[in-house]
């Protein structure tokens, strides 16, 4: 079972051999237990949950942990599931599962939460122009301008691009490349990015594409 639940500790660099600087971002993952095998006769569908974080029982549900408790694991705070096509034979209930399961130059994708910034504006959200600053203008700089149509069809459209919510939506980062593994901490370094704020929960897997 290749995946893991992990924390975002933050971004560095790393020099390769060749003197290059490698931006990266430091994730501590793990250690994870599998809580949970789902098979599509019970379930409807296969997937493996992994439980990460552990935490003070006091802080979670009696069904929480009734559901831990039938492997006698600990009060973990994150639950995630990731889906596989097919149960593969070597994963069981209870099984721990650590950093080490991935290797230096392998590819793999990182999902997070994004940054929340409130309600945002056009200029914020989607990038838009602003409108000229003089010829009249008061108070419309960064207004977006008309949204209506015309008799047909006479309203606005589902889809159109205007202030709203920004931020905190499920991002995924594709095809990112892992430069360093320190099974010893628990720690994992992908090139680039990851979505999300320093200490947000993150799923690391392998590549879907």
């Amino acid at each position: 079972m290749k995946g893991i639940i992990g924390k975002k500790v933050g971004m560095t660099q790393i020099f390769d051999d060749a003197g290059n600087v490698i931006p990266c971002t430091v994730i501590e993952a793990g250690p994870c237990y599998i809580t949970q095998v789902r098979t599509a006769e019970r379930d409807g569908y296969t997937a493996v949950q992994m439980g990460y974080g552990e935490t003070k029982a006091k802080r979670l549900t009696q069904g929480q942990l009734g559901h831990l408790r039938k492997h006698d694991l600990p009060a973990l705070q994150h639950l995630r599931e990731f889906r596989v096509r097919n149960v593969e034979l070597d994963v069981e209930e209870g099984q721990e599962i650590k950093v080490d399961v991935f290797e230096e130059g392998e590819h793999v994708d990182v999902i997070g939460t994004s940054k929340g910034r409130g309600f945002a504006g056009t200029i914020k959200r989607h990038g838009f122009h602003r409108q000229p600053k003089t010829h009249g203008q008061s108070d419309r700089e960064r207004a977006p301008g008309a949204v209506g149509m015309c008799a047909t069809p006479g309203r606005t459209m589902k889809g159109k691009r205007m202030a709203g919510r920004m931020g905190n939506d499920r991002v995924t980062i594709r095809n990112l490349e892992v430069v360093a593994v320190d099974p010893e901490r628990n720690l994992l370094a992908v090139r680039g990015s990851v979505p999300g704020a320093k200490g947000g929960i993150v799923m690391v897997r392998p590549v879907v594409k």
